[in-house]
């Protein structure tokens, strides 16, 4: 599959992406990416994220692949059970936090807890970070593996955004691509 074969559906976490962090320089160079808007970046509702994610994919126009970051990838691992059927066809999932057990969370996060452990309907990459402070390495290997995911370890890392040197992220767009390839 190629990137103008398909919506590519951008999906930031807590307070959104920033002008340097990646998946906005990736919603600017996609020319079928755009990213899902939140009603409140820092007040996270999980029925309002997990709902304008839906929507976002019920108005997709071709087949949807989901590209989420942080509490995005909670918002879409929890939104799946409402999209239609066969409409995502892959998503790459980065830097997982574990709103069940990181300490000192705050409770507008925690409040997408639990996460789901069902199989996904789709194929994904699950890319973490081995120094990610959100999410301990070895829970999102869990995760990867409930969800059927494949797990790309992104080595030391921190959490995969601005702050820990990934403004652009060639390596991520790559991993894109190859993704793409295989579906």
């Amino acid at each position: 599959m190629k990137t103008a074969d398909c919506d590519i559906l951008i999906i930031p976490g807590l307070a959104g992406s920033e002008e340097e962090h990646w998946q906005a320089r990736w919603a600017s160079r996609l020319a079928t990416g755009r990213i899902v808007a939140q009603d409140d970046w820092h007040q996270p509702e999980p029925a309002a994220w997990c709902g304008r994610i839906v929507e976002a994919v019920e108005a997709a126009s071709r087949p949807v692949i989901l590209i989420a970051h942080s509490l995005g990838v909670v918002a879409s691992v929890e939104a799946i059970k409402d999209f239609p059927p066969g409409t995502v066809r892959g998503a790459l999932f980065v830097a997982l936090p574990d709103v069940e057990r990181t300490p000192n969370l705050p409770e507008r996060v925690r409040a997408f807890a639990p996460l789901p452990r069902e199989p996904l309907p789709f194929p994904s990459l699950l890319v973490a970070s081995r120094t990610d402070p959100y999410c301990a390495y070895e829970r999102a290997e869990d995760f990867a593996a409930s969800w059927g995911s494949l797990l790309v370890d992104a080595g030391e890392s921190g959490h995969i955004n601005v702050a820990s040197g990934h403004g652009p992220w060639p390596e991520g767009l790559m991993r894109l691509a190859g993704f793409l390839r295989n579906l």
